[in-house]
């Protein structure tokens, strides 16, 4: 079993952490994810998000650069186990030295404050997947709670997005602009951490269509661990499992009756969720394939959703 997940917060998490005055880091702690459990537990490439709160940070684009710092030491304390990506081969050459992939991600467009040349420099820091909003209308776009689109400014980051080689990540955006995405992208697009609306009635779950549409793009869903994306709250009993494991499973399977096996992977959403109990952590991968399996995916599929999927993807996208 080789992983790969498209999104977790990890990062933000240690460096707020390390604001309160503890000690802590990426190698071994106490959070959903670390390096020493990714190991043991199979991991290819780990997606670290920056992830930023327009609410609480004052200047985000100084936010988003003290987490790149955090994340640049963090890499380069543990070479030896972990390695970034900049180009797809990056990731086989990393493998063969023994040595897992870091794919960094920012979970905020609105960093950029709608300037094209900080976009740029995000690019040239090893940025290579960006959310164009999180929970806030920014100057590129209005997120999953609001009814509005994209913005022109928007239409334009995209455009450039594309021309960089930054993959675009719809988990956050409004339904409004998933579609504009939709029409306005000549490569995949991705759903980073998302599940299926059908089954969840949250806004930040893909409906059936958005499934279809992001499928035929060749674009990948991350199936996200978030108990609340996974189960209705109304639904919720100490029995069901609380949006837990066969939840999970329950997700996998209609995504894929949907869109196809090769629509979906994984974005735990690790350190930017509450603990799902069922699916606590790195370590418990080898459950949820597990839980995938007895739901009635082969070997060959289960392959394709915890890392051959997005494998395919980011060898077309990153390969510049």
């Amino acid at each position: 079993m080789k992983i790969a997940d498209m999104h977790c917060d990890t990062i933000s998490v240690l460096e707020e952490r390390s604001a309160e005055g503890k000690r802590v880091f990426l190698r071994e702690n106490d959070l959903h994810l670390d390096l020493r459990r990714m190991r043991e537990s199979g991991y290819l490439l780990q997606n670290f998000a920056l992830f930023v709160d327009l609410a609480k940070d004052k200047d985000p684009w100084e936010r988003v650069c003290g987490l790149y710092r955090r994340y640049r030491q963090e890499l380069s304390a543990n070479e030896d186990w972990i390695a970034p990506v900049y180009r797809f081969s990056d990731i086989a050459r990393n493998d063969a030295a023994h040595r897992m992939s870091a794919l960094l991600t920012v979970e905020e467009g609105g960093v950029c404050g709608g300037d094209l040349e900080k976009l740029k420099e995000l690019y040239r820091m090893g940025v290579r997947m960006m959310t164009l909003t999180w929970n806030y209308p920014n100057e590129l776009g209005s997120p999953h709670s609001h009814p509005d689109g994209l913005t022109e400014r928007g239409l334009v980051f995209l455009e450039e997005m594309e021309a960089l080689g930054m993959i675009v990540d719809v988990s956050h955006l409004s339904d409004a602009g998933f579609y504009q995405v939709w029409e306005h992208t000549g490569k995949p697009f991705v759903a980073s951490h998302s599940n299926a609306r059908s089954l969840c009635r949250h806004a930040r779950n893909l409906t059936d269509d958005m499934i279809r549409k992001l499928a035929e793009k060749g674009g990948v869903i991350g199936l996200n661990f978030c108990a609340d994306f996974l189960r209705e709250a109304s639904e919720k009993t100490a029995a069901s499992g609380a949006g837990g494991v066969e939840d999970a499973a329950r997700h996998a399977r209609h995504i894929v009756k949907v869109g196809g096996i090769e629509v979906l992977g994984l974005g735990s959403d690790f350190d930017g969720i509450d603990t799902n109990r069922e699916l606590p952590g790195v370590q418990s991968m080898e459950r949820l394939w597990q839980a995938l399996k007895r739901a009635g995916f082969s070997e060959g599929e289960l392959d394709r959703i915890f890392s051959g999927n997005v494998l395919r993807l980011y060898e077309e996208c990153l390969s510049g």
